[in-house]
């Protein structure tokens, strides 16, 4: 048909850009903008960093939360590609768990401090310019954002429910289709949940990734990070105040754009629709579905997973384990085990040939005060945050207003409330030993809520109403309905949570307010001091520690409660 013959409201709707369209224009040719600009920043020379000012003018701020904000946008796109790679491997491979899977535990538990001494590698990938000191610190953030995320994604594919899964063998999915039909979608409402605690936590650390100290390596960015980091120093109230003030402006910002949609999309992944249910609303998300020029870009990226679904395949017909696949996973588990006693050896050898090996039975003992507090840390965030946890996941519509509060105070870093804090602990002789020990589990203890709320919220209708016809109620109700649905949802917040309690005890062990430095007795304490004066034996030695004891309490104690969840909890 000619375009002559169409009428008038037709050609409109097809070539006159409408008032979402023009608002998509702005917002994305500002994204540009701003994007090429960063970019053209990358190139200075690094010697431009060392000579300049974080000034604690409130007027600089909105350009460093900007920078800030792009950072921790950067380090979450590597986090979700991490996710879907490492996850999905660990969850479909056996041989391939036995290796990642405690790496990962291992890894969660590793502070961002002893991830610093990849400054000097990412320094070294661009020599003399600000681009490696930018990449050092989007993976510091990244080493914050991403092992949550992975522990979820993993836990959601390997409870996937037993009718999907054959319902994907009948129709014969390959793995890529699969993937992005089956896994994703069901693995998504816990994801967005985790996502969102992810991001905080990139703020929570946002002062450790931005201004870093090693040895006699120091980088100094400009962000919100480094702005906390010289107003802390300064003994300045007022640009404290500031900075909470730009970092809630960014989180609402972040709220609105992106997790308010993908919260509002995720509707569309559940297992089932609740009559009634009042479908969650964006704005952002009815600007890109009314949107042509968004639509575009969605329908291109539809158009590469469907070329990937005609790739793909039929799905793979499984393989019986012979006696020759036997033999071939007992020789892969003693390669594996082999390679772990040969870097256990090495290292262990690097270490007492620097550290005396009394010192290292002190660390131990470090280690066990860590330990006692995280443990009745995790204990007290149980308590309290479950039954808040399912109260609000039960409830869509609360759920959506605790939202943005929860994320700001998961994303409070901990630095700004040392002024409190070491001014309380001073002025009424407190012991910094108890007192201080709160602060680790500030930022960690929204792991367990955001967790427990995402499996409330996925708690099918049909449960909720078998329970109310047979008027199960009180603590029935909760023994036999509400627990079982969130305990796997929160054991991987509980876990996530333990890991980060000991990544947080860097932090929380050592608070600074001007003059005022107070210590509590850690393996968190240790670490941060070795760091501080550039000693890589004893650094190396507190982060094996902390990895030993987050490996064997995992191993022990989650893993089986795990275990009878995938076995006895899941939805099937």
């Amino acid at each position: 048909m000619s375009t002559e013959r169409l009428p008038i409201s037709v050609l409109r709707r097809r070539f006159v850009p409408g008032r979402w369209d023009v608002v998509a224009i702005v917002l994305v040719f500002g994204a540009l903008a701003y994007l090429a600009h960063a970019a053209y920043g990358l190139t200075r020379p690094l010697s431009h960093l060392a000579g300049e000012h974080i000034s604690l003018s409130p007027w600089a701020l909105p350009d460093y939360a900007a920078q800030t904000a792009l950072r921790m946008l950067v380090a979450m796109g590597a986090s979700l590609l991490f996710t879907f790679t490492y996850a999905t491997l660990a969850a479909k491979s056996r041989r391939a768990a036995v290796v990642l899977v405690p790496l990962l535990d291992i890894l969660q538990s590793v502070p961002i401090l002893g991830f610093s001494f990849t400054i000097v590698f990412f320094l070294e990938l661009t020599p003399g310019r600000v681009a490696g000191a930018e990449l050092a610190a989007v993976f510091l953030v990244f080493t914050s954002q991403a092992w949550n995320m992975a522990f979820s994604f993993y836990h959601s594919l390997r409870s996937i429910p037993s009718e999907l899964d054959e319902a994907a063998r009948a129709f014969h999915l390959g793995p890529w289709m699969r993937f992005w039909r089956l896994e994703v979608p069901f693995a998504m409402p816990a994801l967005i949940w985790n996502m969102m605690m992810s991001m905080s936590g990139g703020w929570f650390f946002v002062v450790a990734a931005e201004a870093i100290s090693v040895g006699h390596t120091t980088v100094t960015l400009p962000g919100i990070g480094s702005y906390i980091a010289r107003a802390i120093a300064a003994r300045n109230l007022g640009a404290i105040g500031w900075a909470i003030g730009a970092m809630t402006v960014v989180i609402l910002i972040y709220d609105q754009v992106i997790f308010r949609p993908l919260i509002a999309s995720a509707d569309w992944f559940r297992l089932e629709q609740e009559a009634g249910l009042t479908p969650s609303r964006s704005w952002a998300l009815t600007l890109m579905r009314r949107s042509r020029l968004l639509s575009l870009g969605a329908g291109a990226f539809g158009g590469l997973v469907r070329l990937g679904f005609g790739r793909a395949g039929a799905a793979r017909r499984p393989r019986h384990t012979g006696t020759r696949e036997r033999w071939g996973e007992w020789l892969w588990y003693a390669s594996v085990l082999l390679a772990v006693a040969l870097l256990a050896w090495v290292t262990g050898r690097y270490i007492f040939a620097r550290v005396p090996a009394h010192q290292a039975l002190h660390v131990l003992g470090l280690g066990l005060l860590t330990l006692l507090r995280v443990v009745v840390l995790i204990v007290i965030a149980s308590l309290i945050w479950v039954p808040i946890g399912v109260y609000v996941g039960i409830r869509p519509r609360l759920a959506a207003a605790v939202q943005p509060v929860a994320q700001f105070l998961a994303a409070f870093p901990v630095n700004l409330l040392f002024p409190v804090v070491v001014s309380g602990i001073v002025y009424f002789h407190l012991d910094p030993n108890i007192w201080l020990s709160p602060l680790m589990i500030l930022g960690t203890q929204w792991y367990i809520l955001f967790n427990v709320i995402a499996g409330a919220s996925s708690l099918p209708t049909e449960l909720k109403q078998v329970g109310s016809n047979l008027r199960v109620r009180g603590w029935l109700w909760w023994r036999r309905i509400a627990l079982p649905a969130v305990f796997p949802f929160y054991l991987t917040g509980a876990i996530t949570a333990a890991g980060g309690s000991w990544n947080a005890s860097i932090v929380s062990e050592v608070a600074n307010w001007g003059n005022q430095h107070l210590v509590a007795a850690g393996l968190g304490e240790y670490i941060a001091d070795a760091t501080r004066a550039g000693n890589f034996a004893q650094t190396v030695l507190g982060i094996g520690v902390m990895s030993l004891f987050v490996v064997i309490i995992n191993r022990a104690f989650w893993r089986p409660l795990y275990a009878r969840a995938e076995r006895k909890y899941r939805m099937s």
